[in-house]
Order: C-alpha cells, then structure tokens, then sequence
C-alpha cells in the first residue's frame, strides 16, 4: 500500500468539550427535577466556584455570557457616558463592546510582544483625565502582571475589571486569578474554554455593593429572583423593579454541566499543560515562536496554544493554516486585532502603525488545536504538519 493509498486520518477540530457522563447525568436530573431555568443548580454553582477559588469573603455570580459579566461589571462600578476604559486592542470585541453598551469610550493600547498580554507602560501612557477603568486580559491563559498593574490603577485612582475568560485555572504572585486585589474578575464558560457550561459566565467580586448591584441587574432589575419567589413557603408573589435591568441569569441545565465540569478542572488543566508541553518539544528548532512560559511555580491555563512564524520562516501565517487543513487539521487566529475591525477602526480613526506589536504578531499567530480529548499521538500529528509545512 503506498502512501496515497492510505486511509486519511479523521479530521482534527481545534477544539471540542469534554462531556463525561457525569455530566449527563447532573444535565437529565435538571431535566427530571422540573426546575430548568436560574434555580438551585445554579446557587450550587455560585458557592462551588467561590470554593474553588479558596478565597473567603468572594461573591460568585452566574451569568450566561463573559461578555455579560463584563457589562454587569462596568455597570456596577458606574462606568458612563463621558467616561474612557483602557483594554488592549488584542482581544475578542466583547471586551470592548461592553463599555460602548453604557456609552463610554474604549482607548485601546498595544500589546508587550513578549507575553501578548497588555503593555503595562502603553496602559499609562494613554491615561486621561477621562479615565475610569482598566479591563486587562489574561491572553490564551498566561496571567498579566497583576502586582503591577494594580499599582499603576492605585495611583491613578482606576477600577480594574479583569477579562479572565481564558484565565481558569491561572495564578499570579501564587493567587488564583479571581482572587486578587481587583474590583470584579469575569470567567467564560464557552464551548472551547477551559470548562464549559455550553454559554455562560461567572462574575467574581469581593465587594459586597457590587455583588447587590449585578445580582438585580441580572434579571431585569428585580429585587427577587423567580427562584426565591417560586420556592417560597408562603406567598411570596410580590417583587419590585428598581432598575432597568437585562436577562443574563445562566440556566440550571447550564448549571449543571458546570457543577460536573468545576470538579475536573484541576485534571483539565494539567492534561492541557502536558499537550502544551509536547508541543513545545515537538516544534522545538523550527523557525516558530512558541508561546510565553509562565513564571516558575506560577498556573497557565492553556486555553490557547498560540505560534508564531518566525523571521526565518518561508511560508505565511495563511499559507501554514491551508496547509494544515489540507492535512485535516484545524486551527483559528486569536484575535484579529480590534483596531483592524471596522467599527474601531472608524470610530477611534485607528491605525494598524499605532499598534505595531499587535499587528506583528496578528500578521504570524495562529492557535492550534489544544483540549483535553486530545491525545500526545494528535500533538505529534499537528507538529509533524507543521514541520512539513515549513519546510515545503
């Protein structure tokens, strides 16, 4: 049989969920107990993931979106018309597009070209007298340094509102990510991420007003949830709308999968650690950029494994992404900068010049499938078509 004539191998997606059948199992007992929508799974899901930060005093608040935990967030903490909020122009446009939700302006900065997270000085350069907020993201999993950062809020009088959808499980100076010194930590728990509930969020604060605040604005500003309405022992029909709220209150069947996914992302994390780790030995000596380590004892979560093409290279970023689906392969790019997309771009007149790092490493990036039912033989598999791919 010649090498033409063999079978081909099943294509390889860049990322698919694993679903046990634990998690089945908590998913059809939702189904059974007659009480599908925000309820008793979902509280469980609140005190678990506060638990599993280990942090005391930490207000966990379930949302069906990131994206909408952003906007509680920024809500919470007053952000408004004639305010400015800082995030770097290296993210998804949720990041960005929350602020615009209450009116406010985006001033999006470059990224430091060594860890892809936020340029801490590009941060402090672009400080107004407008200035309210700092949204910081912890790109692909690898924590932003969040002592410094802090600081630099500190003395500037900003609130900070970290993006940590990539981030679960990740640690800075030995704390989880979601346990430090910020005003509200937002985690996704999309389909690729590192534990997901289908769509959903959580939002983590340790302040008590803002917990209150995104609690009632969860659910159309209401002052009682239908859970604590509809399980009442006496009657308890009555509820009061103080605020003009939104409808971001994460289901029980989202829930459940959540409650099975938390107890395994501890397993998770290493099984992405272990596949990060044999691709950097796999693609070691080629002329790729492999990612940014994190410090010595410190968590990356390794939601994304990002390469980069090297100067040395002699094919393109697009040419290697056809090449490896030509082989049954998939990959994505993460991000195409915001000051690329139309909207940004028109509204701030922004210039790919004004953020040469993002755009670089944009330009020679892509992610290559990484999560957890993948095995080392499918590592070996991307990196030898890679390597064939750059050699070609």
């Amino acid at each position: 049989m010649t090498d033409q004539t063999l079978p081909a191998l099943p294509f390889l997606p860049f990322a698919l969920p694993e679903i046990g059948e634990e998690e089945i199992a908590e998913v059809v007992d939702t189904l059974r107990s007659g009480w599908v929508t925000t309820g008793p799974k979902a509280k469980r899901f609140e005190t678990d993931f506060s638990a599993f930060l280990g942090e005391p005093g930490l207000h966990s608040i379930a949302v069906n979106s990131a994206t909408a935990g952003l906007h509680l967030a920024l809500e919470a903490i007053g952000i408004g018309p004639g305010d400015e909020v800082i995030t770097t122009t290296h993210t998804f446009t949720a990041t960005a597009e929350v602020v615009r939700y209450l009116g406010a302006d985006v001033k999006l900065v470059d990224i430091d070209p060594a860890t892809l997270n936020i340029d801490l000085a590009a941060i402090e350069a672009a400080i107004t007298p407008r200035t309210r907020c700092i949204i910081p993201v912890h790109f692909a999993g690898l924590a932003v340094d969040m002592t410094q950062l802090l600081a630099l809020a500190r003395r500037h009088g900003l609130r900070v509102v970290e993006d940590a959808a990539h981030a679960l499980p990740t640690s800075h100076a030995g704390q989880l990510i979601g346990t430090l010194g910020s005003d509200v930590t937002v985690f996704s728990f999309y389909a690729n991420k590192t534990i997901t509930t289908g769509e959903g969020g959580m939002l983590v604060t340790r302040d008590p007003a803002i917990a209150a605040r995104a609690r009632v604005m969860r659910l159309h500003g209401m002052n009682r949830d239908a859970f604590d309405r509809f399980t009442a022992k006496v009657p308890s029909w009555y509820y009061e709308v103080v605020a003009p709220g939104f409808k971001y209150n994460l289901t029980d069947i989202a829930a459940a999968l959540g409650l099975q996914q938390l107890k395994r992302a501890h397993a998770f994390a290493q099984q992405r650690t272990a596949l990060a780790a044999a691709y950097d030995e796999a693609l070691a000596g080629l002329p790729v950029i492999l990612p940014p380590q994190p410090a010595l004892g410190e968590l990356h979560s390794w939601h994304l494994y990002v390469l980069r093409l090297a100067d040395g290279a002699a094919i393109s970023r697009d040419a290697l992404i056809e090449a490896l689906f030509a082989e049954g392969i998939g990959c994505s790019v993460h991000y195409i900068p915001l000051h690329l997309h139309p909207y940004w771009r028109d509204r701030y007149q922004l210039r790919a010049e004004d953020f040469p790092h993002s755009q670089r490493a944009y330009e020679r990036m892509l992610s290559l499938p990484l999560y957890t039912r993948m095995t080392l033989a499918d590592v070996q598999r991307v990196a030898g078509a890679v390597r064939r791919a750059l050699a070609a």
